[in-house]
Protein backbone atom coordinates (compact mmCIF):
# COMPACT_ATOMS: atom_id res chain seq x y z
CA UNK A 1 0.00 0.00 0.00
CA UNK A 2 3.02 2.28 0.28
CA UNK A 3 5.07 3.87 3.02
CA UNK A 4 2.39 6.35 4.14
CA UNK A 5 -1.33 5.61 3.74
CA UNK A 6 -4.25 7.89 4.75
CA UNK A 7 -6.26 6.33 7.58
CA UNK A 8 -10.05 6.22 7.00
CA UNK A 9 -10.65 7.97 10.37
CA UNK A 10 -8.04 10.70 9.71
CA UNK A 11 -4.29 10.88 10.02
CA UNK A 12 -1.94 8.37 8.43
CA UNK A 13 -0.64 4.82 8.70
CA UNK A 14 3.15 4.44 8.39
CA UNK A 15 4.16 1.05 7.03
CA UNK A 16 7.89 0.97 6.25
CA UNK A 17 10.55 0.02 8.77
CA UNK A 18 12.78 2.98 7.96
CA UNK A 19 10.05 5.59 8.25
CA UNK A 20 8.60 4.11 11.45
CA UNK A 21 12.07 4.06 12.99
CA UNK A 22 12.66 7.67 11.97
CA UNK A 23 9.38 8.90 13.44
CA UNK A 24 9.84 6.99 16.72
CA UNK A 25 13.35 8.38 17.17
CA UNK A 26 12.60 11.96 16.16
CA UNK A 27 11.99 14.78 18.64
CA UNK A 28 9.66 16.31 16.04
CA UNK A 29 7.06 13.66 16.81
CA UNK A 30 5.25 13.60 20.16
CA UNK A 31 3.02 11.18 22.01
CA UNK A 32 -0.67 12.20 22.26
CA UNK A 33 -0.41 13.67 25.77
CA UNK A 34 -3.10 15.24 27.97
CA UNK A 35 -2.94 18.66 26.31
CA UNK A 36 -3.25 17.12 22.83
CA UNK A 37 -6.27 15.09 23.95
CA UNK A 38 -7.99 18.19 25.32
CA UNK A 39 -7.60 19.84 21.91
CA UNK A 40 -9.52 16.95 20.28
CA UNK A 41 -12.83 18.03 21.81
CA UNK A 42 -15.39 15.71 23.33
CA UNK A 43 -14.51 12.50 21.46
CA UNK A 44 -14.97 9.57 23.92
CA UNK A 45 -11.73 7.99 22.68
CA UNK A 46 -9.80 10.84 24.34
CA UNK A 47 -12.12 11.97 27.13
CA UNK A 48 -12.84 8.59 28.77
CA UNK A 49 -11.50 8.32 32.31
CA UNK A 50 -9.22 5.42 31.36
CA UNK A 51 -7.82 7.35 28.40
CA UNK A 52 -7.09 10.39 30.55
CA UNK A 53 -5.42 8.16 33.12
CA UNK A 54 -3.08 6.60 30.57
CA UNK A 55 -2.15 10.07 29.28
CA UNK A 56 -0.78 10.81 32.76
CA UNK A 57 1.51 7.76 32.85
CA UNK A 58 5.00 7.53 31.36
CA UNK A 59 4.03 6.51 27.76
CA UNK A 60 1.67 9.52 27.60
CA UNK A 61 4.25 12.14 28.57
CA UNK A 62 6.45 14.36 26.42
CA UNK A 63 9.69 16.07 27.46
CA UNK A 64 10.58 17.65 29.77
CA UNK A 65 8.03 15.92 32.03
CA UNK A 66 8.76 12.55 30.46
CA UNK A 67 12.49 12.94 31.18
CA UNK A 68 11.86 13.75 34.83
CA UNK A 69 9.49 10.83 35.38
CA UNK A 70 11.62 8.28 33.52
CA UNK A 71 14.68 9.23 35.55
CA UNK A 72 12.69 8.84 38.76
CA UNK A 73 12.14 5.14 38.00
CA UNK A 74 15.77 4.55 38.92
CA UNK A 75 17.65 1.39 38.12
CA UNK A 76 15.07 -1.31 38.80
CA UNK A 77 15.34 -2.51 35.18
CA UNK A 78 19.12 -2.06 34.97
CA UNK A 79 21.28 -5.19 34.46
CA UNK A 80 22.46 -5.22 38.08
CA UNK A 81 18.96 -5.11 39.47
CA UNK A 82 17.66 -7.67 37.00
CA UNK A 83 20.38 -10.12 37.99
CA UNK A 84 18.63 -10.39 41.36
CA UNK A 85 15.32 -11.06 39.57
CA UNK A 86 16.81 -13.92 37.53
CA UNK A 87 16.46 -16.37 40.43
CA UNK A 88 12.78 -15.47 40.80
CA UNK A 89 12.15 -15.94 37.08
CA UNK A 90 13.97 -19.27 36.95
CA UNK A 91 12.31 -20.76 40.04
CA UNK A 92 8.85 -19.54 38.99
CA UNK A 93 9.37 -20.95 35.49
CA UNK A 94 10.21 -24.39 36.84
CA UNK A 95 7.24 -24.40 39.22
CA UNK A 96 4.82 -23.36 36.48
CA UNK A 97 6.20 -25.97 34.09
CA UNK A 98 5.81 -28.60 36.83
CA UNK A 99 2.13 -27.70 36.94
CA UNK A 100 1.92 -27.83 33.13
CA UNK A 101 3.57 -31.26 33.11
CA UNK A 102 1.06 -32.58 35.61
CA UNK A 103 -1.87 -31.25 33.54
CA UNK A 104 -0.43 -32.69 30.31
CA UNK A 105 -0.63 -36.19 31.77
CA UNK A 106 -4.38 -35.94 31.26
CA UNK A 107 -4.02 -34.69 27.67
CA UNK A 108 -4.54 -31.16 26.41
CA UNK A 109 -3.52 -28.14 28.51
CA UNK A 110 -3.74 -24.35 28.03
CA UNK A 111 -0.17 -23.08 28.06
CA UNK A 112 -1.27 -19.45 28.30
CA UNK A 113 -3.47 -19.94 31.34
CA UNK A 114 -1.00 -22.19 33.19
CA UNK A 115 2.30 -20.49 32.33
CA UNK A 116 2.35 -17.35 30.19
CA UNK A 117 -0.24 -15.42 32.20
CA UNK A 118 1.36 -16.46 35.49
CA UNK A 119 5.08 -15.84 34.98
CA UNK A 120 4.93 -12.05 34.38
CA UNK A 121 2.62 -11.65 37.39
CA UNK A 122 5.00 -13.54 39.67
CA UNK A 123 8.01 -11.65 38.29
CA UNK A 124 6.65 -8.12 38.66
CA UNK A 125 4.77 -9.03 41.84
CA UNK A 126 7.95 -10.26 43.53
CA UNK A 127 9.87 -7.23 42.25
CA UNK A 128 7.35 -4.75 43.71
CA UNK A 129 6.53 -6.81 46.77
CA UNK A 130 2.86 -7.39 45.93
CA UNK A 131 0.82 -10.15 47.62
CA UNK A 132 0.53 -13.26 45.45
CA UNK A 133 -3.19 -13.39 46.26
CA UNK A 134 -3.60 -10.14 44.28
CA UNK A 135 -2.14 -11.47 41.01
CA UNK A 136 -5.42 -12.83 39.54
CA UNK A 137 -7.19 -9.51 40.18
CA UNK A 138 -4.39 -7.47 38.61
CA UNK A 139 -4.29 -9.74 35.53
CA UNK A 140 -8.03 -9.42 35.01
CA UNK A 141 -8.00 -5.65 35.39
CA UNK A 142 -5.01 -5.29 33.04
CA UNK A 143 -6.84 -7.23 30.31
CA UNK A 144 -9.80 -4.82 30.52
CA UNK A 145 -7.83 -1.63 31.03
CA UNK A 146 -5.78 -2.06 27.85
CA UNK A 147 -8.77 -1.10 25.67
CA UNK A 148 -8.02 2.55 26.52
CA UNK A 149 -4.75 2.09 24.63
CA UNK A 150 -6.32 0.41 21.61
CA UNK A 151 -6.44 1.97 18.16
CA UNK A 152 -10.23 2.34 17.82
CA UNK A 153 -11.93 1.14 21.02
CA UNK A 154 -15.71 0.76 21.00
CA UNK A 155 -17.95 2.39 23.59
CA UNK A 156 -18.40 -0.93 25.40
CA UNK A 157 -14.64 -1.54 25.45
CA UNK A 158 -14.01 1.93 26.88
CA UNK A 159 -16.64 1.24 29.54
CA UNK A 160 -14.73 -1.92 30.54
CA UNK A 161 -11.51 0.05 30.59
CA UNK A 162 -13.03 2.84 32.70
CA UNK A 163 -14.34 0.34 35.27
CA UNK A 164 -10.96 -1.42 35.44
CA UNK A 165 -9.15 1.91 35.77
CA UNK A 166 -11.28 2.84 38.77
CA UNK A 167 -10.42 -0.42 40.53
CA UNK A 168 -6.74 -0.07 39.64
CA UNK A 169 -6.80 3.46 41.02
CA UNK A 170 -8.12 2.15 44.34
CA UNK A 171 -5.56 -0.66 44.43
CA UNK A 172 -2.44 1.38 43.68
CA UNK A 173 -3.51 4.40 45.71
CA UNK A 174 -3.87 2.01 48.65
CA UNK A 175 -0.48 0.46 47.87
CA UNK A 176 1.28 3.83 47.93
CA UNK A 177 -0.51 4.79 51.14
CA UNK A 178 0.59 1.55 52.80
CA UNK A 179 4.21 1.84 51.61
CA UNK A 180 4.37 5.41 52.90
CA UNK A 181 3.08 4.21 56.27
CA UNK A 182 5.42 1.20 56.37
CA UNK A 183 8.30 1.77 53.92
CA UNK A 184 10.48 -1.12 52.86
CA UNK A 185 13.36 -2.04 50.60
CA UNK A 186 11.22 -2.20 47.46
CA UNK A 187 10.86 -0.03 44.33
CA UNK A 188 7.55 1.58 45.41
CA UNK A 189 9.08 2.71 48.72
CA UNK A 190 12.11 3.93 46.77
CA UNK A 191 9.91 5.94 44.41
CA UNK A 192 8.21 7.56 47.40
CA UNK A 193 11.59 8.70 48.71
CA UNK A 194 12.61 9.94 45.26
CA UNK A 195 9.41 11.91 44.69
CA UNK A 196 9.48 13.41 48.17
CA UNK A 197 12.74 15.06 47.05
CA UNK A 198 11.38 16.06 43.63
CA UNK A 199 7.93 17.27 44.70
CA UNK A 200 7.29 19.29 47.90
CA UNK A 201 3.53 18.63 47.70
CA UNK A 202 3.09 15.19 49.28
CA UNK A 203 -0.24 14.58 47.54
CA UNK A 204 1.34 15.23 44.14
CA UNK A 205 4.33 13.07 45.06
CA UNK A 206 2.07 10.16 45.98
CA UNK A 207 0.15 10.61 42.73
CA UNK A 208 3.39 10.40 40.75
CA UNK A 209 4.34 7.16 42.53
CA UNK A 210 0.86 5.74 41.97
CA UNK A 211 1.17 6.39 38.23
CA UNK A 212 4.58 4.73 38.09
CA UNK A 213 3.38 1.62 39.90
CA UNK A 214 0.26 1.42 37.75
CA UNK A 215 2.19 1.73 34.50
CA UNK A 216 4.90 -0.78 35.45
CA UNK A 217 2.36 -3.44 36.40
CA UNK A 218 0.13 -2.91 33.36
CA UNK A 219 3.08 -3.04 30.96
CA UNK A 220 4.60 -6.11 32.63
CA UNK A 221 1.41 -8.16 32.68
CA UNK A 222 -0.15 -7.55 29.28
CA UNK A 223 2.58 -7.49 26.64
CA UNK A 224 5.01 -9.90 28.31
CA UNK A 225 2.34 -12.57 28.64
CA UNK A 226 1.69 -12.31 24.90
CA UNK A 227 5.40 -12.51 24.11
CA UNK A 228 5.78 -15.70 26.18
CA UNK A 229 2.86 -17.51 24.58
CA UNK A 230 3.82 -16.38 21.09
CA UNK A 231 7.41 -17.54 21.55
CA UNK A 232 6.41 -21.03 22.64
CA UNK A 233 3.67 -21.24 20.00
CA UNK A 234 5.93 -20.27 17.09
CA UNK A 235 8.81 -22.50 18.14
CA UNK A 236 6.67 -25.58 18.87
CA UNK A 237 4.73 -25.05 15.63
CA UNK A 238 8.04 -25.38 13.72
CA UNK A 239 9.43 -28.76 14.91
CA UNK A 240 12.60 -28.64 12.79
CA UNK A 241 13.50 -25.21 14.15
CA UNK A 242 12.63 -26.42 17.66
CA UNK A 243 15.05 -29.33 17.20
CA UNK A 244 17.76 -26.97 15.96
CA UNK A 245 17.31 -24.72 19.01
CA UNK A 246 17.54 -27.72 21.35
CA UNK A 247 20.88 -28.54 19.72
CA UNK A 248 21.96 -24.88 19.80
CA UNK A 249 20.59 -23.42 23.06
CA UNK A 250 22.98 -20.47 22.81
CA UNK A 251 20.73 -19.23 19.98
CA UNK A 252 17.60 -18.93 22.14
CA UNK A 253 18.07 -15.15 22.73
CA UNK A 254 18.22 -14.65 18.96
CA UNK A 255 15.09 -16.76 18.54
CA UNK A 256 13.26 -14.48 20.99
CA UNK A 257 14.21 -11.49 18.81
CA UNK A 258 12.78 -13.28 15.78
CA UNK A 259 9.55 -13.91 17.71
CA UNK A 260 9.38 -10.20 18.51
CA UNK A 261 9.90 -9.37 14.86
CA UNK A 262 7.53 -11.96 13.44
CA UNK A 263 4.57 -11.26 15.73
CA UNK A 264 5.08 -8.26 17.99
CA UNK A 265 2.97 -8.02 21.18
CA UNK A 266 2.23 -4.42 20.15
CA UNK A 267 1.37 -3.77 16.51
CA UNK A 268 0.64 -0.02 16.53
CA UNK A 269 2.43 2.95 18.13
CA UNK A 270 0.88 6.40 17.61
CA UNK A 271 2.53 9.81 17.40
CA UNK A 272 1.43 13.37 16.61
CA UNK A 273 3.26 16.02 14.63
CA UNK A 274 4.84 18.75 16.75
CA UNK A 275 4.69 21.10 13.76
CA UNK A 276 3.73 21.09 10.09
CA UNK A 277 5.96 18.58 8.32
CA UNK A 278 5.94 15.94 5.59
CA UNK A 279 6.42 12.20 5.47
CA UNK A 280 7.75 10.68 2.26
CA UNK A 281 6.49 13.77 0.44
CA UNK A 282 3.02 13.73 2.06
CA UNK A 283 2.18 16.86 4.10
CA UNK A 284 1.19 16.27 7.72
CA UNK A 285 -0.23 19.16 9.74
CA UNK A 286 0.68 20.08 13.30
CA UNK A 287 -1.23 17.95 15.85
CA UNK A 288 -2.20 15.43 13.17
CA UNK A 289 -1.82 11.80 14.27
CA UNK A 290 0.17 9.07 12.56
CA UNK A 291 0.19 5.39 13.46
CA UNK A 292 3.49 3.54 13.18
CA UNK A 293 2.36 0.08 12.11
CA UNK A 294 5.28 -1.71 13.74
CA UNK A 295 3.81 -5.15 13.08
CA UNK A 296 3.83 -4.28 9.37
CA UNK A 297 7.23 -2.53 9.51
CA UNK A 298 8.80 -5.64 11.05
CA UNK A 299 7.71 -7.47 7.88
CA UNK A 300 9.05 -4.81 5.48
CA UNK A 301 10.71 -6.71 2.59
CA UNK A 302 13.06 -3.76 2.13
CA UNK A 303 14.46 -4.49 5.59
CA UNK A 304 14.18 -8.28 5.93
CA UNK A 305 14.64 -11.03 3.34
CA UNK A 306 11.56 -13.26 3.15
CA UNK A 307 9.89 -11.46 6.08
CA UNK A 308 6.86 -13.76 5.95
CA UNK A 309 9.02 -16.70 7.07
CA UNK A 310 9.65 -17.42 10.74
CA UNK A 311 13.36 -18.26 11.07
CA UNK A 312 15.04 -18.57 14.48
CA UNK A 313 18.45 -18.29 12.79
CA UNK A 314 17.63 -14.85 11.42
CA UNK A 315 19.57 -11.87 12.82
CA UNK A 316 16.32 -10.07 13.52
CA UNK A 317 15.95 -6.37 14.12
CA UNK A 318 12.56 -4.97 15.02
CA UNK A 319 10.58 -2.07 16.46
CA UNK A 320 8.54 -4.17 18.87
CA UNK A 321 9.88 -2.28 21.89
CA UNK A 322 9.42 1.05 20.07
CA UNK A 323 12.45 3.32 19.70
CA UNK A 324 13.84 6.65 20.82
CA UNK A 325 13.05 8.13 24.24
CA UNK A 326 9.99 5.91 24.61
CA UNK A 327 11.92 2.66 24.12
CA UNK A 328 10.29 0.05 26.36
CA UNK A 329 11.41 0.52 29.95
CA UNK A 330 11.05 -3.17 30.78
CA UNK A 331 12.49 -4.64 27.56
CA UNK A 332 15.37 -6.36 29.34
CA UNK A 333 13.04 -7.97 31.88
CA UNK A 334 10.66 -9.19 29.16
CA UNK A 335 13.60 -10.68 27.24
CA UNK A 336 14.86 -12.39 30.40
CA UNK A 337 11.48 -14.02 31.01
CA UNK A 338 11.13 -15.13 27.39
CA UNK A 339 14.65 -16.58 27.15
CA UNK A 340 14.33 -18.36 30.51
CA UNK A 341 10.95 -19.86 29.61
CA UNK A 342 11.93 -20.94 26.10
CA UNK A 343 15.16 -22.50 27.42
CA UNK A 344 13.19 -24.50 29.99
CA UNK A 345 10.51 -25.62 27.51
CA UNK A 346 13.14 -26.85 25.05
CA UNK A 347 14.92 -28.74 27.81
CA UNK A 348 11.88 -30.26 29.50
CA UNK A 349 9.30 -30.72 26.72
CA UNK A 350 10.91 -31.76 23.41
CA UNK A 351 7.56 -33.24 22.35
CA UNK A 352 5.40 -30.21 23.11
CA UNK A 353 3.09 -29.33 20.21
CA UNK A 354 0.19 -26.91 19.63
CA UNK A 355 -3.19 -28.62 19.32
CA UNK A 356 -4.32 -25.83 17.01
CA UNK A 357 -3.57 -22.17 16.42
CA UNK A 358 -4.39 -19.94 19.40
CA UNK A 359 -7.52 -17.81 19.46
CA UNK A 360 -6.79 -14.10 19.58
CA UNK A 361 -8.61 -11.28 21.35
CA UNK A 362 -10.41 -8.83 18.99
CA UNK A 363 -7.76 -6.14 19.17
CA UNK A 364 -5.58 -4.23 16.74
CA UNK A 365 -2.76 -2.57 18.71
CA UNK A 366 -2.23 -4.99 21.61
CA UNK A 367 -2.10 -8.68 20.76
CA UNK A 368 -3.41 -11.22 23.26
CA UNK A 369 -3.96 -14.95 22.99
CA UNK A 370 -7.24 -16.05 24.55
CA UNK A 371 -6.01 -19.63 24.69
CA UNK A 372 -3.04 -21.72 23.58
CA UNK A 373 -3.82 -25.47 23.77
CA UNK A 374 -0.83 -27.81 23.77
CA UNK A 375 -0.17 -31.57 24.07
CA UNK A 376 2.84 -33.83 24.36
CA UNK A 377 3.45 -35.97 21.28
Amino acid sequence: MGEVVPAPWGGFLINSFGLCDRVLRSKSWLVPDSSWRVRQGAAPRWTAASSRQMASTLPGLNPPHHTRVRRSVGGIFAPGSLAAAQDTVESATEELLDRLEERLRDGEADFGELVSDELPAVTIGELLGLPATDYPLLRSLAHDQVFAQELLPSASQLALSDAATGKLNDYFTGLVRERRRVPGDDPVSGWIRTWDELEPDREKADEAVYRLALFVVLAALETTSTLLSTAVWLVTAHPRQMGWLRANPQSVPGAVEEVLRYDSPTHVVSRVAAEDTDLAGIPVGKDQMVHCMVGVANHDPAHHLDPHLFDVRRRATHLSFSSGIHYCLGAALARMEAVTLLDAVLRRFPGLRPVRAPEWAPRVAFRRQLNFPVVLS
